[in-house]
């Protein structure tokens, strides 16, 4: 977590002004009935996301820091907290899209009055500096869910038979011819994983400790669309001895042939800008780990620790195909990338590291109680926003999701190169 001391009030009070617009940038092009729709659990609507990111500020930094606030709704208390039990009940997640009220005027008049009314917390001669991690730690919460607000809303347009953009200026994504798919020696041995340094950092990135790598390779850049084709073509999804026991079994319920998103020609997919030509040489999106495993076991190869990832994402740069970027999609590249265009599926199960501790109170809840079930993914995506992201950042997401920007890198034991 980010220290008080390194994030002065004046600081913290642009970044909070900066963050909190950015997240009304992107629905500028959606109407009032796009933000109510939820089309899955795992996809909120909209206006939740608008309502539930300032419900964190008004619960953990308002409420508990600020003498003379009186609560906007105390309703809203039972309608947009997500999963903190230890601060009450909550509204079931699947039924999330049933809340057609408050209107979406009303949670922008709740962002408002929250806005103001942290901003004069800010400004107060009796803060609190135990406030300033708070705040630091919900502005990247929000910047969480800007990026799930985006992949939420693509899976609500997808739904539609009218296939709509969510927003009409997104540039179509520039190509260039991919590169023969190369493997990068990785440095086998003994070395420190996890966060490093005085900027924030969430509290499972920590403690930083020694982890035992093997001798092994990685692949040079993403496995593209024209590569994963060949797989489904090559009758990938037909082949029972390349899956898992349970992505065997999804895969045959759920008949699944291709990945979420495109056409059953294999020609187009839709976008956040629409349906679009899939383009051979962009990075593949939108499969599940289980999709992974076996693309991976067909080429003959398999997927990178979260380990072996990290120590070759921390001999790059961090620029990529990230938010600003104004694609909001992946993109060709002839250059080595390890952050931006999709979260990369690792192989490793999302755990605690050695001596994790979660943090303080209903905090706490944040990360460490999901550490069950899931498996990590690593590098942001195309609607990560490009301050968020670092080498030692862990999502994790169930084995069979797919909503998400998820694809695939490949590794080699070092006996197999």
């Amino acid at each position: 977590m980010l220290s008080a001391e390194s994030a002065p009030v004046a600081v913290l009070s642009d970044r909070y002004r900066e963050v909190r617009a950015r997240t009304l940038s992107l629905i500028t092009e959606l109407q009032p009935e796009d933000t109510v729709v939820q089309t899955m659990p795992d996809v909120s609507p909209t206006k939740w996301h608008l309502a539930h990111v300032t419900w964190f500020f008004e619960r953990f930094v308002l409420e508990a820091f600020a003498s003379d606030y009186s609560p906007f709704d105390e309703s809203y208390h039972y309608l947009f907290n997500s999963y903190y039990h230890t601060v009450g009940h909550m509204h079931a997640r699947p039924e999330r899209g049933l809340l057609s009220r408050p209107t979406l005027a009303q949670i922008l008049h709740y962002r408002a009055h929250v806005d103001s009314a942290l901003l004069k917390l800010l400004c107060s001669q009796s803060l609190d500096e135990n406030a300033l991690p708070v705040i630091t730690l919900g502005l990247n919460h929000e910047q969480q869910h800007q990026e799930l607000l985006l992949t939420d809303i693509k899976h609500v347009f997808w739904c539609s038979p009218l296939k709509p953009a969510a927003h009409r200026s997104l540039q179509a994504s520039p190509t260039t011819a991919a590169s023969p798919y190369e493997f990068l020696k990785g440095s086998a041995g003994i070395h420190s994983i996890g966060a490093t340094g005085a900027g924030f950092c969430f509290d499972n990135e920590t403690p930083r400790h020694d982890a035992l790598l093997h001798e092994h390779q990685i692949g040079h850049r993403l496995i593209t669309n024209g590569e994963y084709r060949d797989f489904v073509r090559g009758g990938g999804y037909q082949q029972c001895d390349l899956w898992l026991s349970d992505g065997w079994a999804i895969v045959n319920e759920r008949a699944w042939q291709r990945p979420l998103y495109w056409d059953e020609a294999l020609e187009q997919e839709f976008t956040l800008g629409g349906m679009r030509t899939i383009d051979d040489n962009a990075p593949l999106c939108h499969v599940s780990y289980y999709e992974a495993d076996a693309f991976a076991r067909w080429a003959g190869a398999r997927l990178p620790t979260e380990f072996e990832w990290e120590l070759a994402a921390s001999k790059q740069s961090t620029s990529g195909n990230l938010l600003e970027s104004g694609y909001w999609h992946p993109v060709a590249s002839d250059t080595p990338q390890f952050m931006g265009d999709v979260w990369e599926w690792t192989s490793s199960p999302y755990a605690p590291y050695p001596g994790f501790k979660p943090l303080a109170g209903s905090l706490g809840e944040y990360n460490g109680k999901f550490m069950c079930n899931q498996m990590t993914v690593r590098g942001g995506s195309c609607v990560t926003a490009s301050d968020h992201i670092r080498s030692s950042y862990r999502s994790f997401f169930y084995p069979d999701a797919r909503w998400q920007f998820l694809g695939i890198r490949l590794a080699k034991d070092g006996h197999d190169c």
